[in-house]
């Protein structure tokens, strides 16, 4: 072990210019443990990118490979005051890299495995999977430790936009912008045009309900939120049950109009041979999880629910909006005494944002009337307790064009909720998984003709399948679904 330690740090240091503190420090460390859990670290990532399994759900932090941060927490950083703060704040960036760090080593070749220092000797995902704990656990309790090491994690613990600036400056986007914005306006009056009218008959439509929920009153639901932010960041993070039953009290009925296979929402597999993942619609499965929102200081809970489509069919020859998969994203942003303020969606490309307030969220102006800000094309009433939204999705665009509340048992047609996090290693060939996304975040094979029209707005890959966090949901202006701040830049809550 001590000749790998040695090697690793020599071809590290010598091939690595950028090599980042504290990080570095470790790798020639006094500390025995703390040597060995960086070289461990080396080794881990060189083998995840020789492979080319590198999740990008959350973006690494430069100097502390164990740790990953995402917008949210990116946002609330400047929390970590204290030194309880601190470890609370770590010990979150902590669980990020570790849910990741979980999909990439379940996704490395055997042989890969089999290159890792001798700890997990035995080729042994398991050990592997513990190993990497371990190190996280003792290299983060060793850098909060020291305050020139949190000065800089702190620092560092910032998520880059999905825009590229280089392609927004190449496709003369300052001029560009404004042909783009009329087509966005012509989408929108589409848009307004058909919540407005009746529902069409012409094709056959089915509903489908969420599994049951756990009965709870809208007053326990509160005490859930409120209690379960009784942390040294005042963040709602439910238990693992509760959350449960929150996701599956919380989620919306589809009303999917069926013009062919390719509406039928399902399971997301990887079948042999294949590049892109496909939609076994034998199993209707909706994928959830769970983000937040800063409004005002507080963290607001938001519970989110993504299905997948086979292909998005094009309506004509030539439509540049038409490829393989589709889906549609809904999200719900709960106040603290558990009724939903506002929800919204996108597609999983980040397109199609809208936004569907109830009366306790007042839209804010837009501070530029051609910039991308919160278009909502229909606003619901207060969702009383136990009601939950109805969303109609149209045949082939797999647009929203209706959203209404119902009550109680609507349709006898159920799936089931997965975990989102499924996606990021899914069985493959010959019992080897695989993420459904590339290191990148888009799902590879899924890119749309669009892209080469769109490039100049910024967006990589323009109406390509994306994972969580990799969402840019505007062509004119800057705008993520994950933004931490997106809601109270647009909206007035009104918040016990």
């Amino acid at each position: 072990m001590n000749l790998f330690r040695a090697l690793l740090v020599a071809v590290l240091l010598a091939g690595c210019a950028t090599l980042e503190r504290p990080f570095s420090d470790h790798l020639e460390s006094a500390s025995m443990p703390a040597r060995d859990c960086a070289a461990w670290f080396a080794a881990l990532d060189e083998a995840v990118d020789r492979a080319g399994v590198r999740d990008a759900q959350e973006t690494r932090i430069p100097g502390f490979p164990y740790l990953r941060v995402n917008r949210f927490l990116s946002a609330v950083k400047s929390r970590a005051r204290s030194d309880a703060e601190m470890q609370a704040f770590a010990l979150r960036l902590a669980a990020l890299d570790y849910d990741a760090r979980k999909a990439e080593i379940a996704n490395l070749p055997q042989e890969r495995i089999e290159t890792l220092p001798a700890q997990v000797a035995s080729g042994s995902r398991s050990e592997a999977v513990t190993r990497t704990r371990q190190c996280a656990h003792l290299l983060r309790e060793v850098d909060v430790a020291q305050p020139e090491a949190r000065e800089m994690l702190l620092a560092r613990a910032e998520v880059p936009d999905d825009y590229s600036t280089a392609l927004r400056v190449a496709g003369l986007y300052a001029l560009t912008r404004y042909p783009f914005a009329a087509g966005v306006r012509e989408l929108e009056s589409e848009m307004r045009t058909a919540f407005a009218r009746e529902p069409g008959a012409s094709l056959p439509v089915v509903r489908y309900a969420p599994p049951p929920a756990q009965s709870r009153s809208r007053e326990a639901i509160g005490r859930l939120l409120v209690a379960s932010a009784a942390n040294p960041l005042g963040l709602p993070e439910p238990e693992a049950q509760d959350l449960a039953d929150l996701l599956a009290a919380y989620a919306p009925s589809f009303e999917v109009e069926i013009g062919g296979d390719y509406d039928r929402f399902g399971q997301l597999r990887w079948l042999r041979e294949r590049k892109t993942p496909s939609v076994d619609a034998a199993e209707q499965v909706v994928y959830a999880h769970t983000s937040r929102t800063l409004y005002r200081g507080r963290a607001l809970l938001q519970l989110v629910y993504t299905i997948w489509f086979p292909e998005r069919p094009p309506r004509e020859a030539g439509d540049i909006l038409a490829g393989t998969l589709d889906g549609v994203v809904w999200r719900v942003t709960l106040a603290p005494d558990g009724e939903p303020l506002v929800y919204d969606t996108i597609h999983p490309c980040g397109c199609y944002h809208m936004f569907f307030p109830t009366p306790r969220a007042q839209v804010l102006p837009a501070p530029d009337e051609i910039e991308e800000w919160a278009f909502s094309p229909y606003q619901l009433p207060r969702v009383k307790d136990g009601e939950r939204p109805v969303l109609r999705v149209a045949t082939r665009t797999h647009y929203i064009e209706r959203v209404s509340l119902v009550r109680g048992m609507d349709s006898v047609a159920r799936y089931e909720l997965g975990d989102y996090n499924e996606l990021r290693s899914l069985r493959w060939a010959g019992g080897r998984s695989r993420s459904a996304f590339a290191s990148d975040g888009l799902v590879s094979g899924t890119e749309r003709p669009e892209r080469l029209v769109y490039w100049p707005m910024g967006i990589q890959s323009a109406g390509a399948m994306r994972q969580w966090g990799r969402h840019a949901t505007a062509f004119v202006g800057r705008r993520h679904f994950d933004d931490a701040h997106l809601f109270e830049q647009r909206f007035v809550f009104d918040l016990p």
